[in-house]
């Protein structure tokens, strides 16, 4: 399996529901570094999984768009916790829709696996995992 992965960041506020998440109950701001890996078995007649150039545009306008915001206000997120899972199964799922669009070209209909990691910091992150 060949895999290529790119890299962006976002910053957000957000606030959790539930005595689990202790002071994060109340708001607070998040800044994740944020990784995309795109898999798939072959590579295409180029010789590359993906464009790494559009890879790394489609991820920096799916951070963009939630980068700078209150997620609390975003009708996406309502009613949940916008936990770092959360989060990282939101842009790898968009991110495949942007692959079934075509936005990351042609090539990229040939990839079969996506993961979206979101680090905290250099000690704790989150993955999401989806098939395509």
């Amino acid at each position: 399996m060949f895999s290529v992965t790119v890299r962006d960041h976002m910053m957000v506020a957000h606030s959790f529901s539930g005595e689990v998440f202790g002071p994060a109950q109340k708001l607070h701001g998040a800044t994740f570094v944020v990784d995309a890996t795109f898999r798939r078995p072959d590579l295409d007649a180029d010789g590359i999984v993906v464009d790494i150039g559009l890879a790394s545009q489609a991820l920096h306008e799916v951070v963009g768009a939630l980068s700078y915001r209150n997620l609390d206000d975003e009708p996406a997120f309502a009613g949940r916790n916008t936990t770092t899972e959360v989060l990282a199964r939101h842009v790898a799922d968009t991110l495949a829709d942007r692959i079934a669009a075509g936005a990351l070209g042609e090539g990229a209909r040939a990839v079969i696996g996506l993961v979206v990691t979101l680090h905290e910091s250099h000690i704790a992150w989150a993955s999401y995992e989806r098939s395509l």
